[in-house]
């Protein structure tokens, strides 16, 4: 059984390595095309932004790969070993704090890298190291408590009832469900939330959220740009009653029509009941998991040289989630391609077609969103559709436009980012 469960996670692996591989291929070559959609300097930036993210994450999937074949051969028995204390809640609270620490610790790099690299040499990072110090302490403090309520009543419905897999995925889909409703007040612990001042805009959003039935418990605007120089907007809460936030970023950037546009779309997916799909999308995958992983055998566990306890069996369920996940992906991105192409069309009627026209291309130049991708990666990544493919709905044909080089300062131009040999190989 340890066989077959390695065999798949390595063609899981595989294939995300292979995606990744083509992604990177694909835009190393179309970057250097007529670009669309912007100036060529930014498209190459662009290129670059998409070109070294996905070169880290090549090398991010491979040590994942590495560190599951630890754990199944050798990193479960030796936490088990070491974890010894009385109480099988207490030990598998503890095993499974164990776990995480052990994967953050290696995720960290990688983390860290995205950051102040990366994302650092393209112009998004603006964070300190003091305050990725102190969003990490939070984070940890938040999770410790919370995470550690969440061990303690699943480890107690896995050694407390034999089909702990549907109480622990009714406890899971339950918990995801308050996530999304206490999400504005865990954001609060790490932004700053201020109520956008009165006037036009603000009457123009109040007005906006009221076609559609939608109250407003507020309209903010949260101080993104401390930490990153991307645009987003959001509508916090489930229910009727929703809290609208603007980053800082996007006010700066988009003018009054553009952004109506955009909350226009996000309003689209109120009114189709969008996130309520993708509620009950999620907790199909989380059912299907929890009933795979709650009937793995106990020759699995043998082969690993440990005991099946509640810990260790939580831990196994985190360790091949992914796996599961990745197989559903595609089905789950196309159906949000479906929602976003259906949002767009209602954001078009509420804010005006060429309003949102406007707000994709400024959205995309100023997160330098490359606007091309490999069909694979559309496939079973893409929760939106190509950009290309928006705009053409929306009645834009990039290939008809002519866009004026801007002047692109050298500095602003990074190198294609970590490992560049894997660049250099040119077909």
């Amino acid at each position: 059984m340890l066989e077959t469960v390695v065999a798949l996670y390595s063609l899981y692996t595989f294939m995300r390595l292979y995606i990744s591989v083509m992604q990177i291929g694909y835009i190393n070559d179309e970057k250097r095309k007529e670009p669309v959609l912007m100036p060529a300097g930014k498209y190459l930036v662009a290129g670059n932004y998409a070109v070294a993210k996905e070169k880290l994450s090549l090398v991010e999937t491979f040590v994942d790969y590495l560190m599951f074949i630890w754990w199944v051969l050798a990193g479960f028995a030796l936490l088990a070993s070491v974890v010894q204390v009385e109480g099988i809640i207490l030990q598998a609270v503890l095993f499974l704090f164990g776990f995480i620490v052990v994967n953050f610790v290696i995720g960290l790099p990688f983390q860290l890298y995205q950051t102040f690299k990366i994302d650092e040499d393209f112009g998004f990072n603006k964070m300190t190291v003091k305050m990725f110090i102190l969003d990490t302490l939070k984070s940890t403090l938040l999770f410790i408590v919370l995470g550690g309520v969440v061990f303690a009543l699943l480890a107690w419905i896995v050694s407390a009832y034999e089909m702990w897999w549907l109480w622990g995925f009714v406890l899971m889909f339950s918990f995801a469900i308050m996530a999304n409703v206490l999400m504005p007040f865990f954001m609060s612990l790490f932004n700053k939330f201020s109520p956008l001042e009165e006037g036009e805009l603000r009457d123009a959003i109040i007005n906006l959220v009221e076609q559609v039935g939608l109250k407003s418990d507020g309209i903010f605007v949260m101080d993104a740009s401390k930490r990153d120089s991307r645009l987003n907007a959001f509508f916090g809460g489930l229910g009727k009653s929703k809290r609208v936030v603007l980053y800082d970023t996007l006010i700066e950037k988009l003018n009054k029509k553009e952004l109506l546009a955009v909350l226009g779309h996000e309003l689209g997916h109120f009114s189709h009941g969008d996130i309520w799909k993708n509620i009950a999308l999620m907790g199909l995958l989380l059912f299907i998991s929890f009933y795979l992983f709650g009937h793995l055998p106990d020759t699995l566990f043998t082969q690993m040289g440990v005991i099946p306890q509640a810990g260790l069996q939580i831990a196994m369920l985190m360790l091949l989630l992914p796996l599961v996940s990745f197989v559903f992906t595609p089905f789950m991105s196309y159906v949000s391609r479906h929602n976003e192409y259906a949002a767009d069309e209602f954001g078009s009627r509420m804010g005006g077609k060429e309003n949102l026209v406007s707000a994709l291309l400024k959205l995309i130049t100023e997160n330098k969103a490359f606007p091309k991708s490999h069909p694979l990666v559309v496939f079973f990544y893409h929760t939106h559709p190509p950009v290309l493919e928006r705009l053409k709905e929306l009645g834009y044909d990039a290939t008809n436009v002519v866009i004026e080089e801007e002047k692109v300062e050298e500095a602003s131009l990074p190198a294609d980012g970590i490992f560049t040999h894997i660049d250099r190989g040119e077909k």
